[in-house]
């Protein structure tokens, strides 16, 4: 069983899930719990969610939309894939609030400079938005590109990110 909970930010709703060792497995800008079932890894998907206390989780949601950009960076999190998505999920953990990457420079971080797709995919299929910040990956021209959440939402983070 997992515990998820909706938080109120000046973004959007923001909604995880967390497993019952306190990681993150879904998360994102949405009220819709259910948006982010589909996200979660078939192995890791709980058979029950229910709404409830996430603990140092919240807490961590709130920091961050309050202008504490590091209060998410030791906020566990649990993702399945291939070797190279995981290993690009927490190469984009580093990636710090305030200094975007291109797709390229991300594929070159993940030490795959020629997998721009791959990359992008790692993006595509992070379930866990905001504690694996797929919205500091900017398009290779270094304009904003798609987000599972919307552009206006990649942008408005991006602009919160910038000005703490």
């Amino acid at each position: 069983m997992s515990t998820h909970a909706t938080i109120q930010t000046a973004i959007a709703p923001f909604t995880a899930i967390v497993d019952d060792d306190g990681a993150v497995i879904a998360a994102g800008w949405t009220a819709d719990v259910d948006a982010l079932l589909p996200v979660i890894h078939p192995a890791l998907r709980p058979a029950e969610v229910v709404e409830g206390d996430i603990g140092p989780v919240a807490d961590a949601i709130v920091r961050y939309h309050d202008g504490d950009l590091s209060a998410i960076d030791a906020v566990p999190v649990r993702q399945r894939s291939g070797p190279f998505l995981e290993h690009a999920w927490d190469v984009l953990r580093t990636v710090p609030a305030g200094a975007p990457v291109t797709y390229t420079e991300f594929a070159a971080k993940a030490g795959r400079p020629a997998a721009i797709r791959a990359a992008a995919s790692a993006c595509a299929k992070n379930a866990v938005a905001l504690f694996v910040p797929c919205h500091r990956v900017l398009g290779t021209d270094g304009t904003m590109r798609g987000f599972r959440w919307g552009t206006d939402v990649k942008r408005a983070l991006l602009a919160h990110e910038a000005q703490a």
